[in-house]
């Protein structure tokens, strides 16, 4: 589940609000929260929202079939209300490739614990094709598809609209999700058809990262079977240079948040931000506005 993790919270996270909608039953989150859990064996919860009405939205992506999930679940709905003084509504959407098998209660004598358990065939893949927002486009490609190509297609398509560089982040990210379905080589087929491969490959960031996964798939193939390994190189690939993408543009923007709220950053302050990786910058920018020194943060 790591290699596709990142991919699958930020489009969550970024533009994804059609599936949001789906997933709780038409509330939508207002903004997200740290969910850096103290002291637990469960480490970090996926994703924590908050509703304009102060609901916490608490979801879990998984793409096995975890027998102790309810467990699991109890366990971060403990330690949320240990945090943040209430209870969240829970779920679970399953985006592995296997039926899903998972229970969503937990039944004891004295307990009964639930939480909603959605397999992400079930969503409706129409209505997040026809969302305006490019997440929900590349999300739906998990969803039951009728026909796969097609989708991929148009999924392309609406990527090839994107400014950049935001066209070459989504292709990115499709193809890292795509490989829950095993679609990468139906999507590289296709975009071979459409100015959308070239731009990628040219991205100073993520392009060089795909080549040096191409180089490694090919050593790879030469051992293990051509196809295999020129998959699974790119797959390492992307996932590597999404990830120095992410924490580079990152970086970047909460260098402007804080130089608007303390002034000019000092050398020792960008160099430090420079070296935090995803989740740190994610937890400096949460506490951005409660500190009252820049010392406090980085």
């Amino acid at each position: 589940m790591h290699e596709y993790d990142i991919a699958l919270k930020v489009l969550l996270q970024a533009s994804a609000s059609a599936i949001i909608r789906q997933l709780t039953g038409g509330l939508s989150v207002d903004r997200w929260l740290n969910a850096e859990m103290p002291q637990v064996r469960t480490g970090r919860a996926d994703l924590l929202g908050l509703t304009l009405d102060g609901l916490l939205l608490h979801f879990e992506l998984q793409s096995t079939n975890d027998p102790d999930m309810p467990l699991r679940m109890l366990e971060y709905a403990l330690l949320i209300y240990r945090v943040f003084g209430k209870f969240p509504k829970q779920i679970v959407l399953y985006v592995g490739e296997r039926p899903l098998r998972m229970s969503a209660d937990w039944v004891e004598p004295d307990l009964r614990f639930h939480y909603t358990l959605i397999d992400v065939r079930e969503l409706d893949s129409a209505a997040l094709l026809e969302s305006s927002n490019i997440g929900d486009n590349l999300l739906a490609v998990l969803t039951g598809l009728q026909d796969q190509v097609a989708t991929v297609r148009l999924i392309l398509k609406r990527i090839a609209d994107l400014d950049e560089p935001a066209r070459r982040d989504a292709f990115a990210q499709f193809l890292i999700i795509s490989g829950l379905r095993r679609l990468a080589p139906v999507i590289r087929e296709e975009a071979k058809k459409m100015p959308i491969l070239d731009d990628i490959m040219d991205h100073e960031v993520i392009g060089p990262a795909i080549r040096e996964g191409l180089e490694k798939g090919l050593k790879q193939g030469l051992q293990e079977g051509r196809q295999k390994g020129l998959q699974e190189g790119l797959q390492e690939g992307l996932q590597k240079g999404l990830q120095k993408g992410l924490q580079e543009g990152r970086s970047e923007m909460l260098m402007r948040q804080l130089e608007k709220r303390f002034g000019m950053l000092p050398e020792w302050a960008a160099s430090r931000l420079s070296a935090l990786s995803v989740s740190e910058l994610d937890d400096v920018a949460l506490r951005i506005f409660d500190a009252q020194r820049l010392e406090d943060l980085v």
